[in-house]
C-alpha cells in the first residue's frame, strides 16, 4: 500500500508558516517512510528541494499541486469486480473558496499516471468528507456535501442515491455538521472516524470551555450514531476521544485543529498527531492501539498543519497495491 502526501507550494496560501508547514509535511512522510512506502507529490520545480527535505526512503513525484491536502484531492479508490478504480470528485477548492486550477486536475493526474480507471461522477465533494467501516457503511456530513457550493439544487436522497453509486455502499449515515465556519465546512475526518465495524470514534471538546458550533455539532452526531444501525443491521459503540487541553497543546491559532480523530491508518502504522498534552496524547494512542493491535501507534507532531485547519489525515491518502 502507498501513502501520498501532497507538498504545498504557494506562498500566498501559507504566508510566512510556509517553511513549518514544509518541515511537517517532510517529518510526516519520513515517519510513515520508517514503515512502508510514501509516494510524495511535488510541483515539478521543487521535487529536488522535496527529496531533500525527505530522504531517499520516500518516492517524489512531479505533479503541480496547489496545497497540501491530498485527502481532498486524489480520488477516492474503489474496488469493482476485482479490479482497483478512482472516483474523481470533482475538486472546487472547497466550494470556491480556494484557488484550485491545479488541484482539480491532481485525481486525474495520478489515476492517468498509474493506470487507474477513473469513475465520473456528477457530485463534487472531498475525499474527507466520508468515513467508511469498509463493509457498506458512510458516514458524511451533510454541510461538505448537500451544499450549493458544491452541489447545487441537489437535495440530500438524490446526494445520497449517487454517493450509494460511486462508492457502492448500502448505508448512509448523515451527520449535520457545520456550514461556513471552516473552509471544509466540517468534514467528517474530524469529527468521527471507525476504528473497526460498528466501532465509531468521536471527537469531544476539551471540558471547562463554553459551547460553540463543533461542540454542538458533536453532540448532535453523538445522538444520531448512538440510535443508527450499520449496513449489517449492527448497532453502533461510540467512543468519545477528548481534545487536549488548549493550555497545553504545543500549537496555536485560530484555525488550530486538535482533534484526534485526524489520524492515517496505513498498513503497518497508526499516525496520530501530537499535540503536547501528555495524558491526553497517551489517551488517545492507547484507544488507537486497542483497536489496531497489529500496527504500530504512531504520534508525530504537526503543530503546523493542525494551524492550517487540517491534520494527518487531510494530508494523505491511501492507495490500494496496484498491479
Amino acid at each position: 500500500m502507498l501513502t501520498r502526501t501532497g507538498q504545498t507550494n504557494r506562498q500566498n496560501i501559507w504566508g510566512d508558516q510556509l517553511p513549518d508547514v514544509r518541515r511537517d509535511i517532510a517529518g510526516l512522510a519520513q515517519a510513515i517512510a520508517a514503515r512502508e512506502p510514501v509516494v510524495l507529490l511535488a510541483r515539478p520545480e521543487q521535487q529536488d528541494a522535496a527529496r531533500k527535505a525527505c530522504g531517499a526512503a520516500v518516492e517524489v513525484v512531479p505533479v503541480a499541486v496547489d496545497d497540501l491536502w491530498a485527502r481532498d484531492t486524489l480520488p477516492v479508490f474503489v474496488e469493482e469486480g476485482g479490479t482497483v478504480k478512482g472516483v474523481d470528485f470533482n475538486f472546487n477548492g472547497w466550494g470556491g473558496k480556494q484557488r484550485s486550477g491545479n488541484d482539480s486536475k491532481v485525481a486525474r493526474a495520478v489515476l492517468a499516471r498509474y493506470g487507474v480507471e477513473r469513475i465520473e461522477t456528477p457530485l463534487v465533494a472531498e475525499g474527507g468528507s466520508f468515513e467508511t467501516d469498509g463493509q457498506g457503511t458512510l458516514l458524511v456530513t451533510e454541510s461538505s456535501v448537500v451544499n450549493d457550493n458544491r452541489n447545487p439544487g441537489l437535495s440530500r436522497a438524490q446526494v445520497e442515491a449517487e454517493l450509494k453509486k460511486a462508492l457502492g455502499v448500502t448505508k448512509v449515515i448523515w451527520l449535520a455538521g457545520v456550514r461556513g465556519q471552516d473552509i471544509t465546512d466540517a468534514h467528517v475526518d474530524c469529527l468521527a472516524r471507525f476504528a473497526a465495524p460498528g466501532v465509531v470514534l468521536l471527537d469531544q471538546a476539551f471540558p471547562g470551555g463554553p459551547a460553540d458550533v463543533w461542540s454542538r455539532a458533536a453532540d448532535q452526531a453523538r445522538g444520531v450514531l448512538r440510535d443508527a444501525t450499520d449496513a449489517t443491521g449492527r448497532k453502533l459503540q461510540v467512543i468519545e476521544l477528548q481534545q487536549p487541553d488548549p493550555d497545553k497543546i504545543t500549537g496555536r491559532g485560530d484555525a488550530f485543529v486538535s482533534s484526534y480523530m485526524n489520524f492515517y491508518v496505513g498498513t503497518k502504522g497508526v499516525y496520530l498527531p501530537r499535540f503536547g498534552d501528555t495524558r491526553a496524547d497517551d489517551r488517545a494512542q492507547q484507544v488507537l492501539k486497542q483497536y489496531y493491535p497489529g500496527r504500530e501507534i504512531v504520534p508525530v507532531r504537526i503543530d503546523a498543519i493542525a494551524a492550517g485547519g487540517g491534520g494527518i489525515h487531510c494530508a494523505t491518502h491511501d492507495v490500494p497495491a496496484l498491479g
